[in-house]
């Protein structure tokens, strides 16, 4: 929350980082290399004398835009100049930005503007004291001002012996998540709002996609960068959700889904989108990295035969499951369930056995 003479100063430094970031994008469009050092030698000087940038900035303008290149070769393979629009400013913790008796301390280009009051809601967790700061991000939006900053905490691994609860987590379409825990407790996480939202957006797509102009590729790639955040925001819940309704000492017994692209020829063409462009190994690595903040422990294992085992008499057969009711039958005790729950189970037995013996996982 910064006052009138502070938001000046902010606004000038977002202004020259952001052209100083467009300058050094087209030095490094004609040179085409993105070595630090390199390109350190030749701006450094002309990035601090041309946009008064202090030492520090300078720097983190190269990082930063060579930070943007390498993810747009990343994810397009290509030489492409990124162009930087809205003003911004990247800051390093302790010598860009700071926090003294409460108050943070921000550099400019106008000197370092001091006792800037802010408010944390419901972040405070993270200025205890236990956490380390990193780069941050100045943002200014719908016209206020906020500190997106990268924060890390190193925690110890829980001992096999220190394990009190077991969740087994099958991960799925129709429901996005289903768990089972040593309670027996089942929880289902639906996924049919995110389906017809998928649904709706791929429509969409399709529609733009046919028109074939550069105002149309522009709105593709507003629409695709959305629908990534959505996809992030929406498997932070659930994940959060699965690991905070656990007590701490739990084992997490998760599916580990890799290769499922691969299987895409024996799923039907209208279908294929649906199955296998959901970020279940994203949702994965957030549940995992959750269970060691909460103190608990995460193991992905084979996913094979889980939703066609019998969790009750391990009798294994295709025919126990029907796909497209998603009911699941042994045909050999008669056990009923659902498919997916019964795959959180087989999971959740997984994880017993991994308690007897580590080395079978």
């Amino acid at each position: 929350m910064p006052t009138l003479d502070q938001i000046d100063s902010l606004k000038i430094t977002m202004d020259a980082y952001k052209n100083a970031c467009n300058y050094v994008s087209e030095y490094i469009w004609v040179i085409r290399n993105l070595n630090f050092y390199i390109i350190n030698d030749a701006l450094y000087y002309d990035l601090r004398t041309r946009f008064n940038l202090r030492a520090n900035m300078a720097q983190s303008v190269i990082k930063t835009v060579i930070a943007k290149y390498k993810t747009i070769q990343t994810n397009e393979n290509e030489w492409i100049q990124p162009y930087f629009k809205k003003p911004q400013y990247e800051l390093v913790f302790g010598e860009d930005y700071s926090i003294v008796k409460g108050l943070f301390n921000i550099n400019t280009v106008n000197g370092r503007i001091k006792k800037i009051p802010f408010e944390v809601k419901s972040m405070r967790q993270y200025f205890d004291g236990t956490w380390k700061f990193g780069t941050a991000k100045l943002i200014y939006k719908h016209g206020k001002w906020f500190l997106h900053i990268s924060c890390s905490k190193e925690i110890d691994l829980p001992e096999k012996c220190y394990i009190n609860n077991i969740v087994g987590i099958d991960l799925g379409v129709n429901f996005t998540a289903v768990s089972y825990d040593s309670n027996s407790n089942t929880i289902f996480y639906s996924g049919k709002p995110i389906k017809h939202r998928r649904a709706k957006c791929k429509a969409v797509r399709q529609e733009i996609q046919n028109r074939q102009t550069p105002s149309a590729r522009r709105r593709l790639k507003k629409i695709g960068s959305r629908e990534n955040r959505w996809i992030q925001d929406v498997n932070h819940q659930v994940s959060k959700a699965l690991v905070e309704n656990q007590p701490k000492g739990t084992l997490f017994m998760l599916e580990d889904l890799t290769g499922i692209r691969g299987a895409t020829e024996k799923v039907k063409l209208e279908h294929r989108y649906v199955i296998v462009s959901w970020a279940f190994y994203d949702l994965r690595k957030k549940i995992e990295y959750k269970a060691i903040k909460y103190n608990s422990k995460s193991i992905a294992v084979d996913p094979k035969y889980t939703s066609q085992e019998c969790p009750m008499c391990g009798y294994t057969k295709s025919s126990n499951r029907n796909k497209k009711l998603h009911k699941f039958q042994c045909t050999k005790c008669g056990y009923k369930s659902n498919d997916d729950r019964v795959g959180a189970m087989n999971l959740y037995n997984k994880g017993i056995e991994y308690l007897a013996n580590p080395q079978t996982a």
